[in-house]
């Protein structure tokens, strides 16, 4: 894309981001108070934050120099200023979960409530409380579930998550833009639109994973997670948030299968899942297999991979099926397909008397091909209803 203005105002201009220091892209690509509270709370969450990046630095450090290395003491990285900064971190008007407390509920009296949390994940008397069940309306009418967790639960798992991101941000791939820090929507896209007009592609596989996040294996993810992870004790916090159960009419169902979308922990875990199932497979292939160019985006469970050749993109679309299915995931039959697009495509398209090249959307946008003079194309990200995925 070339970055100029459109006057239709359907169209969202996106250019390459620019490269401001964020992890390695894809290769083509105050409470209300008295202002004294307000100040000394900034002061110590400002305090907080450079103790917590201080003792992280060294994990990430070592993550990034030892990519074999299995972290043993993580827990101790659970601090009382983590926990408080995790608390901060939560929306402040989400749902509240099965124990009713609200963000403005415990912030009442926020220090004695995160030192007894603090004592009790440290003494290993922790236990989480089932999620309750919450739907929210699909664009299509359907209703998607989420699971909407207790709010100590939710404090630490966002905790963990920042520990554990300090590790697996040297380990995910530049193709991988979901719900990672200083990544988001803006970035796949603008990955996506500079891959389809860099790179030679004339054919895009729009892959949708079945009830990705209701089909995980919970056994596989806790084998891949140990890969990494040696600290049996946060190995067992996950475990225990993924035994914790749904309550739903009064029942709490517990399941083999899942990360509990919806909740703080899910989304990294999803990407774990999705690191060692799709992003190592998928590159390798790329490197020795594909005949022809080719690009990845994924967001979250949302991938989109561009081919230069058909017989390429077939060949990964039957390998990607069975490599899922190794790990108990598999593809929608009617949402995954294979289309021709590209800069080329209206043209080679024309050639054989076809219509004009499908459109295809990603993360709530529609991606299409514009002509803008003859024989040249541009592709747009044109505006659709965004989708609530994470209430």
């Amino acid at each position: 894309m070339n970055g100029r203005e459109t006057s239709d105002p359907a169209i969202v201009a996106v250019k390459p981001a620019n490269a401001d220091g964020r992890p390695g892209a894809e290769a083509v690509e105050p409470r209300a108070g008295a202002e004294g509270n307000a100040d000394r709370q900034r002061t110590l969450r400002a305090q907080d934050r450079a103790s917590v990046t201080q003792r992280l630095d060294r994990v990430r450090q070592v993550a990034r120099e030892k990519k074999k290395e299995r972290f043993t003491t993580l827990l101790h990285h659970i601090s009382p200023a983590l926990l408080r900064l995790s608390f901060f971190a939560l929306k402040r008007e989400a749902a509240p979960g099965v124990d009713g407390m609200t963000w403005r509920d415990y912030a009442g009296e926020l220090e004695l409530r995160l030192a007894a949390l603090h004592e009790r994940v440290h003494s290993g008397a922790y236990r989480p409380e089932p999620s309750r069940r919450r739907y929210i309306p699909k664009p299509d009418g359907r209703q998607r579930p989420l699971a909407v967790a207790a709010l100590e639960d939710k404090i630490l798992q966002r905790a963990t998550a920042t520990v554990l991101n300090a590790i697996y941000e040297e380990d995910f791939l530049g193709f991988s833009y979901g719900f990672r820090p200083r990544r988001g929507q803006h970035d796949a896209l603008d990955a996506l639109v500079v891959g389809a007009e860099r790179r030679k592609v004339n054919w895009i596989l729009d892959a949708d994973i079945r009830s990705f996040f209701d089909t995980v294996s919970q056994n596989w993810l806790m084998r891949f997670l140990e890969h990494r992870i040696a600290d049996r004790r946060i190995l067992r916090l996950i475990r225990k948030w993924l035994r914790a159960g749904i309550l739903e009419d009064g029942v709490v169902t517990v399941s083999d299968t899942g990360t509990g979308q919806g909740s703080v922990i899910s989304p990294l875990l999803a990407n774990v899942y999705l690191h060692y199932v799709f992003d190592l497979w998928a590159e390798r292939w790329r490197r020795r297999e594909a005949s022809g160019d080719m690009i990845i985006v994924r967001y979250a469970d949302d991938i989109i991979v561009g081919f230069e050749y058909e017989a390429d993109a077939r060949r990964f679309w039957d390998a990607m099926c069975k490599r899922l299915a190794e790990y108990s995931l598999s593809l929608h039959p009617d949402k995954t397909r294979l289309i021709e697009f590209g800069r080329f495509a209206a043209a080679r398209r024309a050639r054989r008397g076809l219509g004009k090249p499908e459109t295809f959307k990603f993360l709530g946008f529609s991606v299409l091909q514009r002509q803008i003079e003859r024989g040249k194309h541009e592709t747009i990200i044109a505006v659709a209803q965004l989708r609530e995925r994470w209430g």
